[in-house]
């Protein structure tokens, strides 16, 4: 019987996809659970309708983020902060502190966890602070500490 995938499967396919499979495992299984569908022709067709209009929203979000990645690589951020002996600062630039700075500078909210900082900022001098905004795109931001 051929089927078509409404939701993923494991060891069968992606939602999407027509597969060919057993009448019983079908009828009994895959059917009642909501994991596949009959491929008739109509079925066929409002699937190939669906995947476009997934795709046309997947490219579009795509360029949103390429648009977010330039924008977040020309941007440079000055922090002023008190500094000790050996230009050692008395707090930290965290994560928390660049992602709101960065928030307030594009007009668009930013997560703190998508800010990849390793360590917290504790020395004056420039640093590049990778900042995750999508899969596979991950733009560095310029962060500038400078004495008070």
């Amino acid at each position: 019987m051929k089927v078509l995938l409404t939701q993923n499967v494991p060891d069968l396919g992606q939602a999407g996809e027509t597969k060919t499979v057993a009448d019983g495992y079908a009828r009994n299984f895959l059917i009642p659970r909501g994991l596949a569908t009959v491929a008739t022709a109509g079925a066929l067709k409002n699937a190939a309708a669906q995947k476009q209009v997934a795709q046309r929203k997947q490219a579009k979000s795509q360029s949103a983020l390429n648009s977010l990645a330039e924008r977040l690589k020309s941007t440079e951020l000055v922090f002023k902060a008190k500094v000790g002996d050996q230009h050692r600062l008395y707090g930290a630039i965290t994560a928390s502190d660049i992602a709101d700075q960065l928030s307030q500078k594009l007009g668009q909210a930013i997560d703190k966890r998508h800010v990849e900082l390793e360590d917290p900022i504790r020395h004056l001098g420039s640093f590049k602070v990778p900042v995750r905004v999508g899969p596979k795109v991950t733009p560095s931001v310029n962060v500038v500490v400078e004495p008070e």
